[in-house]
């Protein structure tokens, strides 16, 4: 049988000085994605080394999960208030297993 789940790893570069305002907003995306059909795992990192990076790692059912995410209310705010916070656009990267 063949594994439709997607992975995802999103990379978010906050500027210097607005980290914390940027971390907030990422947070907020927490309980309303962990909620969503097809949301098998989401998780949000920040880096310890660097602390405006964050890296969201994600796991969804199929690829229409993944797809309906990104249109979610949730997701469209967040993506509008973070986009001025932003030192760079993000990194987003989806996989398949395939072995």
């Amino acid at each position: 049988m063949l594994n439709e789940a997607v992975r995802v790893i999103a990379r978010v570069t906050s500027q210097p000085e607005k980290v914390e305002e940027l971390k907030s907003i990422l947070l907020n995306l927490i309980e309303p994605t962990r909620h969503e059909k097809g949301c098998v795992s989401y998780q949000l990192l920040q880096d310890k080394t660097d602390s405006a990076e964050f890296v969201f790692i994600e796991e969804w059912a199929n690829a229409s999960a993944e797809a309906a995410h990104m249109t979610t209310s949730h997701v469209q705010e967040a993506l509008s208030k973070a986009q001025p916070l932003l030192a760079k656009a993000p990194d987003i990267y989806r996989y398949v297993i395939i072995a």
